[in-house]
């Protein structure tokens, strides 16, 4: 199954659905107030245009996530490895690499990473 694509705004307000899931249409509505800056109306309307792409439900006004937080991450980096780097895996890293200054632990964690891989773990 493709993960349904989430864009910025909606990437936010999932981020506070995953945190505080099940949660009460309503009480999405309070907490988007607060931190999004969002009216009510733009709340109900991201609800359903995220249920209606498969992404939430919304059932008895309990809303709950059916994509996780790392598919949707995960969706969002392939999308980009495959638009910007022509789908190698090596152009991004060697790209981040480039550009962004990484400590020894994150070396070692991702070496650890690409030794379960090989492995089949």
């Amino acid at each position: 199954m493709n993960t349904p694509k989430v864009f910025e705004s909606e990437y936010r307000f999932c981020l506070i659905l995953w945190e505080n899931e099940p949660i009460k249409s309503s009480k999405l509505v309070e907490l988007c107030k607060e931190q999004l800056g969002w009216k009510p109306t733009t709340t109900y309307t991201v609800i359903k245009r995220l249920s209606e792409r498969g992404v939430l439900k919304n059932e008895n006004t309990v809303v709950t996530s059916l994509v996780s937080k790392d598919e949707v991450q995960a969706a969002e980096i392939n999308e980009m490895v495959e638009k910007t780097f022509e789908g190698s895996l090596p152009a991004f890293i060697a790209a981040f690499t480039k550009h962004q200054k990484i400590s020894q632990k994150e070396i070692d964690e991702v070496q650890h990473m690409i030794d379960r891989y090989r492995k089949g773990e």
